[in-house]
């Protein structure tokens, strides 16, 4: 394990190294002098900087909501963003939409704490709040939390949820994004046993690894094919000195984002030679497609390293949840004592992060539900985003959800 903060520094210098490389071509090269040469090099090279300097300093950046209004039944209202609960780890926090009427779906988005920010899911937020009354769990980047505030790990993360599920009451309808899914499934349960009747009306679990053996990806057999001590050895950091969180161990945000762009990297490196050449042409605009995905897939945050850990061992390797034999904080969190959360599953047919089959596992586990309580779908020709965000959520999968929501709240008032 790197013990000391030469590695997380490094890569920062890094970092801040092709800002400055960035920045210092776009000025050079695109100084009016250029424009006397017929050579395409100039505009080609101040293209280069101004990508290449966008893209690095992208890795700094925590991303704004940018929700600040929502049009409803032809009506555009204000949207005001509130902390409604705030921990070292992550907040909840409440979309205001400041209509006359509330909606009658209370809805909590559950956001995964997989390297990203929250704000992946800004799309998903901005389709529900027209429909719903939305609240979401805003994960806090490592870096930024003081070692005195703890540790954090995937039972603190179960009892987070479990927090906030109960702040919000058993009128709330769950929708947990991926990574959260097991956990969200965990925190029901132990909500279900302390106090049956505080159980949220619905839980809908998209693309979650419940049971990670199932479908293996090349994602989730990593979990199981790598020793937990490569891993503490080859990607946990401590947090360098120019962070609140120095000392801390973390995996990094950056370390992540290799991961991630590792996966298909001749489609990122084509991506962005395509917006050099686009930016040369003057093609390119501040908001286009390459802007708007980049601006969020390269804002990345460090998770503790506690957390990555665990979940690799616990969720992926151990498969507890899969074998219902996971436990918080000594005691056993048993998911057949769910009997009043009805449950829904939605999975994509072209996952390659969370194929088919290992989100549906759930509905195994909860014997304590009646068939008529268990729901599941698959759309045809989705991959993992395109599960909570994009055409195929907003057209075929929302509206399933809605009418899940619906059936729920009618069934169970």
């Amino acid at each position: 394990m790197n013990q000391n903060f030469a590695s997380y520094d490094f890569t920062e210098s890094l970092r801040l190294g092709n800002q400055w490389l960035g920045a210092t071509a776009k000025t050079f090269w695109s100084n009016p002098v250029f424009c006397l040469n017929y050579s395409p090099l100039p505009s080609v090279l101040a293209a280069w900087g101004e990508v290449t300097e966008r893209a690095s300093g992208r890795l700094a950046v925590t991303p704004d909501w940018n929700i600040n209004a929502v049009v409803s039944a032809g009506r555009e209202y204000s949207v005001n963003i509130r902390t409604v609960q705030s921990k070292p780890f992550g907040d909840l926090i409440h979309f205001e939409v400041m209509r006359e009427t509330p909606a009658t779906r209370r809805v909590l988005l559950v956001a995964p704490m997989s390297g990203h920010y929250a704000t992946l899911l800004r799309k998903t937020v901005i389709s529900l709040l027209p429909n719903c009354d939305v609240f979401v769990t805003e994960w806090k980047n490592a870096r930024d939390i003081p070692v005195s505030d703890g540790t954090f790990d995937v039972e603190d993360f179960t009892l987070y949820l479990a927090g906030f599920m109960r702040q919000l009451g058993a009128d709330t309808h769950v929708i947990a994004v991926c990574q959260p899914a097991p956990l969200a499934l965990a925190a029901t349960a132990l909500i279900a046993e302390d106090d049956p009747d505080a159980q949220p009306r619905s839980l809908t679990l998209i693309g979650g690894p419940v049971d990670p053996d199932i479908a293996p990806t090349e994602v989730t057999d990593f979990g199981r094919r790598i020793a937990l001590g490569q891993l503490e050895q080859t990607v946990i950091q401590r947090v360098g000195v120019n962070h609140p969180g120095v000392g801390r161990l973390v995996y990094p945000g950056a370390v992540q984002l290799t991961t991630f762009m590792s996966m298909n990297p001749k489609t990122h490196m084509q991506a962005f030679v395509d917006q050099i050449v686009a930016v040369a042409q003057g093609r390119a605009t501040e908001h286009d497609r390459h802007n708007r995905f980049y601006d969020e897939y390269l804002a990345v945050m460090d998770m503790t390293a506690e957390f990555y850990l665990s979940t690799v061992k616990r969720i992926f390797k151990n498969r507890e949840i899969a074998e219902n034999r996971f436990t918080v904080k000594g005691r056993r969190v048993d998911i057949a004592k769910i009997t009043r959360t009805a449950v829904m599953t939605v999975e994509g047919e072209d996952d390659d992060i969370t194929a088919p089959g290992q989100c549906i596992a759930a509905l195994d586990l909860l014997s304590g539900l009646r068939k008529s309580q268990k729901s599941s779908h698959v759309e045809p020709g989705a991959g993992h985003y395109g599960i909570f965000s994009g055409k195929s959520w907003r057209n075929n999968i929302r509206p399933l959800v809605f009418d899940f929501i619906d059936k729920v709240s009618v069934e169970t008032s």
